[in-house]
């Protein structure tokens, strides 16, 4: 049997569909993959994928870890549903871990975490070195320019899947026996949608 923790990782909240497997404390298998669209068609074939490569399955999994964004509002969707999904199948916990935190996972703290939020904005999150961190939030970038301390980004994490793993593996070992709360979308900005042209149709009483 791998070493415990069993901890299989992904993200879809940026151009990408990643994840990674943490076994004990070595990521033993890492994809990372590039893409625009398709990530929803992508996500599962690409876990079984990770899993095979290890020569393990599903039932061998003792948590599951999941990107909760701030990012693309449809993938971060992606990625919540289907970890609440296999955490509910499987009866292991899944474990949210904000994109911020995951980029600044090897920055020294205190430290400013920044990802392009498009549109000249900017998340951001300061994070404290003893915990108690600020809340994200969204800025413009001259207001992320005049920051003062350190910071890492703008731009996102490469491949934020093996940061995802370490992280949750922490917070399953801090939880103990404690019930982990599901993960939930982390949404910074409101969703890119216009409202429709055609008037809404009368509801009659």
């Amino acid at each position: 049997m791998p070493p415990k923790p069993l901890i299989l990782a992904f993200d879809t909240s940026a151009a990408h569909c990643a994840a990674a497997l943490l076994s004990g404390d070595k990521i033993i298998v890492s994809r990372f993959e590039p893409m625009s669209r398709g990530q929803a068609e992508r996500l599962m074939p690409l876990l079984e994928e990770v899993l095979g490569a290890a020569g393990l399955s599903w039932r061998d999994l003792d948590a599951i870890g999941v990107g909760i964004g701030p990012g693309n509002f449809t993938g971060i969707r992606i990625s919540v549903a289907a970890a609440r999904g296999l955490a509910l199948s499987l009866g292991v916990p899944a474990i949210g871990v904000s994109s911020l935190e995951a980029q600044a996972a090897d920055a020294k703290r205190p430290v400013w975490s920044l990802i392009d939020a498009r549109r000249d904005h900017v998340y951001a999150q300061y994070l404290r070195a003893g915990g108690d961190d600020e809340a994200p939030s969204l800025m413009s970038a001259r207001e992320a320019a005049a920051l003062t301390g350190a910071r890492v980004g703008p731009d996102a994490l490469a491949d934020p899947a093996p940061a995802i793993a370490r992280i949750a593996a922490a917070r399953l070992a801090r939880a103990g026996k404690a019930p982990i709360p599901r993960p939930a979308p982390q949404y910074i900005r409101a969703a890119d949608a216009a409202p429709p042209r055609d008037p809404a149709p009368v509801i009659l009483p």
